[in-house]
């Protein structure tokens, strides 16, 4: 498996600089494009470095997985529950990129204004509100065939999610109305992803059992980072080589099409009883939650964990192409597209220290981490970058934010209680993205106002009272561990 994807991801690579080393100047990047030969120079000095690095990678994730792969996923009913998990991980992730990073280069593209894309990122807004609708599918089952509680929203709400890509392939920039348009088809192909997300979030939990709850939470974070890259990379370089942004939707809304369908072979989850009545399923999870010690200080710790994260990331796709000077396809394949690998890596090594190690320990470390490598960008801000200067960053950032989110999903799977999954880790997770979804308005004034530089120092100095919180709820996690 590990060799098939390092042969695609080379391909990619491979077309990637010969076409963009060879094309001309393209006029719908407008003043975003970077001077042709200096792209040419810089491709060419950089790309034996690049593929070096690459091949180093892929040495080491092949070593970190191969007796993972044997014990676990070649191992009867626990491999079967890790690819479904993986699979719907996968599904889990396409949509974000979507209706954030990838739109996001949509519109720098088309030219639209910074602080515009900033408050855009407000349609992401359902992933913070999830847990309001989340008792209504823990209560009700989608009637869909034979299929489970569970495994019948799944499709339904993928389907919901392949109509609405198809539809954001038919928006026309001339229109007057497009942003509007845009905007209400971001939102609805959050909401539905959200809710996806709540359900898979509650398979997840109530059908792991807890000797690989690790593993599964690391191999679901590969699926999930997987699929923001193939809908990040692969889409940015599809767009700009292929099909453009409009032929990038339609293909994406076939992808998720075919994995609804795929669902219908999902392992059903052993807990079957939902509420008695929609009131105990919007009553019963929280009075459960709030009872517990130091619940305030779990829910702020919650919030802040990935502050910094989600500032660094919020606006990386407009800085790497309007700040740093790269085109879209450099972007794609290097932001994106090099960034699978850590990801894989991270996953799995997170995974593995979650096994050896506490909770309490990995969270601590991976986000000290995680803060370390936003300052990658900074760096990038205040220099002359070239293709190796980018993959550096990009690599040290997803390797420490898969291994970070492999311990966060541990968490937030450690204190759900089984009886209400799908709603207290709605409240969680949605309490988990208030960063992602909040900072862009701030995040696009910062950027316009102070410049790049400040921007980055700013989004380290705002990871550091999430990692400060951990101190405070350790007696909490000793205890539910």
């Amino acid at each position: 498996m590990m060799r098939s994807f390092e042969g695609m991801i080379c391909l990619i690579f491979e077309v990637l600089f010969t076409s963009t080393a060879s094309s001309g100047p393209d006029s719908r990047f407008g003043p975003f494009v970077v001077a042709q030969p200096a792209i040419r120079k810089r491709q060419e000095v950089t790309k034996q470095n690049l593929s070096n690095f690459l091949f180093c990678m892929m040495f080491v994730v092949d070593l970190m997985s191969m007796n993972i792969q044997k014990k676990l996923f070649f191992d009867g009913t626990n491999g079967k529950l890790l690819f479904f998990t993986t699979f719907l991980g996968f599904a889990s992730g396409l949509p974000l990129a979507l209706s954030a990073g990838t739109l996001q280069a949509w519109l720098t593209v088309e030219g639209v204004d910074l602080r515009i894309l900033g408050w855009l990122s407000l349609v992401g807004l359902p992933y913070t509100y999830k847990f309001f609708w989340a008792p209504i599918l823990d209560r009700y089952q989608m009637p869909i065939g034979k299929t489970s509680r569970r495994r019948g929203w799944l499709i339904f709400f993928l389907f919901a999610m392949s109509i609405t890509l198809f539809l954001f392939s038919l928006i026309d920039f001339s229109n007057k109305y497009a942003l509007v348009f845009i905007a209400i088809l971001a939102i609805l192909l959050a909401f539905f992803s959200s809710s996806f997300d709540v359900v898979f979030d509650a398979w997840r939990t109530e059908i792991l059992p807890k000797k690989i709850m690790g593993y599964g939470a690391g191999w679901s974070v590969i699926g999930y980072r997987f699929a923001m890259i193939a809908s990040g990379a692969l889409a940015l370089v599809i767009a700009e080589l292929y099909f453009g942004f409009s032929g990038v939707y339609f293909l994406f809304g076939c992808v998720v099409f075919v994995l609804a369908m795929f669902v219908f072979l999902c392992p059903e989850e052993k807990t079957n009883t939902s509420p008695k009545s929609l009131k105990e399923a919007f009553k019963e999870p929280f009075k459960e939650f709030f009872s517990r010690t130091s619940a305030i200080l779990i829910l702020v710790t919650i919030i802040l964990y990935k502050l910094g994260d989600a500032f660094a990331l919020s606006l990386s796709t407009a800085f790497l192409i309007r700040g740093a000077g790269f085109t879209p396809a450099e972007v794609g394949a290097v932001s994106k597209g090099v960034g699978l690998f850590a990801v894989l890596f991270g996953g799995i090594l997170g995974g593995w220290i979650l096994s050896k190690a506490s909770l309490l320990k990995c969270l601590f470390w991976f986000g000290c981490l995680q803060a370390i490598t936003n300052l990658g960008f900074w760096w990038l801000s205040i220099g002359n970058p070239d293709l190796t200067d980018m993959a550096i960053v990009i690599i040290l950032e997803n390797l420490s934010g898969g291994m970070g989110t492999a311990a966060f999903v541990a968490l937030l799977m450690v204190l759900c209680n089984k009886k209400y999954t799908a709603t207290q880790f709605a409240l969680l997770s949605a309490l988990a993205s208030i960063g992602r979804v909040f900072v862009g308005p701030l995040a696009g004034e910062i950027a316009f106002n102070f410049d790049w530089p400040i921007f980055f120092l700013f989004s380290f100095a705002s990871s550091i009272p999430g990692i400060l919180l951990l101190y405070a709820i350790r007696k909490e996690v000793k205890k539910i561990q």
